[in-house]
């Protein structure tokens, strides 16, 4: 197969079937005018915490390798911010505006973008998907606790802040999942039943979601930053994963899935913590809309790439 069939594949059986559903989600928004509070509530206390709870329960992975992806995770993310922060400091952007920025670039969309991307790579393989779990997992961890600590910075009400997180379940099925899987503790099957019910939701559930949640974001002109904040995430993002792919020496499934993990973009959520913390609102979810748009075309590249290297 020609580089470029192979191109053409990716795109249509990877890529554009996640748009299918993407654009379902964001036809029915413009038609029912979902509640999407409630939508957004659903996936962060329902559907992802039993999506992460099932799959590292049932994954077997070994510490080192928790480990080894939590490193790189928190690696990337710093090499993303102070490119970012010198980025923003050239453009001359205020502190709130340059926040913004640096989150669109270090927090990127593992979840409903991300999740089912390494579910059609990798056939559902789950070492792979443990390794996007993981990536997932402090993904909402650092967003819900840096991310929204760096738009409040010069406001009050920080300890509430820090307090409230640690009443988001997500946390907790990441500490579950890893504890029962280790200890192998056996799960009744009236629990065991329903986990796998809500793990087989996640997929479509949050990619209408996503739809839904890109059909609020309005098109404003003028705002000529958000292409070097695509520029960061889309490109640099994987290319930064690839030098620490070969720095650490990381290879086979591990290396592939944490490169097509680094080329997500910019997380929904992030959009959803400048609505109600910052000044741009805006301008965060214009990043939002092209860099998920773009993506179609970067994440088949990227994909492409993972398959020819490792």
């Amino acid at each position: 197969m020609s580089s470029l069939s192979e191109l053409f594949v990716i795109l249509t059986d990877i890529i554009l079937p996640i748009f299918v559903l993407i654009a379902i989600g964001y036809t029915m928004q413009k038609k029912f005018r979902m509640d999407l509070t409630t939508l957004a509530r659903l996936n962060i206390y329902f559907i992802v915490p039993g999506f992460m709870f099932v799959t590292l329960y049932t994954t077997e992975f070994s510490g080192m390798l928790f480990a080894r992806v939590v490193f790189f995770f928190i690696v990337f993310v710093f090499i993303l911010y102070f490119i970012s922060l010198f980025i923003a400091r050239f453009l001359k952007m205020d502190k709130d505006k340059r926040t913004i920025f640096s989150n669109s670039v270090m927090f990127f969309n593992s979840g409903n973008y991300g999740v089912p991307v390494n579910e059609l790579v990798f056939h559902g393989d789950p070492y792979a998907m443990s390794i996007q779990v993981i990536v997932m997992a402090f993904q909402n961890i650092f967003l819900f606790s840096y991310g929204v600590f760096s738009l409040r910075s010069a406001k009050s009400g920080r300890m509430v802040a820090a307090l409230s997180y640690f009443r988001m379940p997500v946390l907790y099925a990441l500490l579950g999942g890893v504890i029962l899987n280790a200890f192998q503790v056996p799960l009744p099957e009236f629990i065991w039943v329903p986990a796998n019910y809500i793990r087989d939701s996640m997929i479509s559930i949050a990619l209408l979601t996503l739809g839904a949640q890109v059909a609020q974001i309005k098109i404003i002109s003028g705002l000529s930053s958000i292409y070097y904040s695509l520029l960061i995430r889309l490109i640099g993002g994987p290319l930064v994963a690839l030098g620490m792919i070969y720095v650490l020496g990381l290879d086979g499934i591990t290396a592939k899935a944490l490169f097509v993990a680094s080329s997500m973009p910019t997380s929904v959520n992030s959009a959803v913590i400048a609505q109600e913390y910052s000044d741009y609102p805006h301008y965060a979810a214009q990043i939002v809309l092209f860099s998920t748009l773009t993506s179609a075309i970067t994440v088949t590249f990227v994909i492409f790439l993972a398959r020819v290297l490792f």
